[in-house]
């Protein structure tokens, strides 16, 4: 199996499940924010809103099929988690999501 099916982020999820303090705004602009729905940020503007740990950006069901509801502007920290690396990893265990 490829390394790409082993880690399809689409049947994933994890790492947009993984901590409320994750989904963060770094290095946006204000112009970058803006360009997100107000009701999925934060009350406090440092990232995005969260139901418990989850994103709410997030559509579907972790480890079966998800999406992110604003993957073309979402967060930097979101671009930075790349398929299979120990970010990945640590999500992944955390839902018991395996690669075998």
């Amino acid at each position: 199996m490829s390394e790409a099916a082993l880690f399809d982020c689409q049947s994933c999820g994890a790492c947009c499940s993984y901590s409320a303090d994750w989904p963060r705004f770094t290095l946006e602009s204000d112009e970058e924010i803006s360009l997100i729905p107000e009701a999925l940020i934060a009350a406090d503007l440092s990232g995005m809103r969260c139901e418990g740990v989850r994103c709410l950006a997030l559509k579907g069901e972790i480890g079966k099929h998800v999406a992110c509801t604003i993957y073309a502007v979402r967060p930097q920290v979101c671009h930075a988690c790349m398929p299979g690396d120990p970010e990945c990893l640590m999500a992944r265990e955390e839902h018991g999501i395996t690669t075998l």
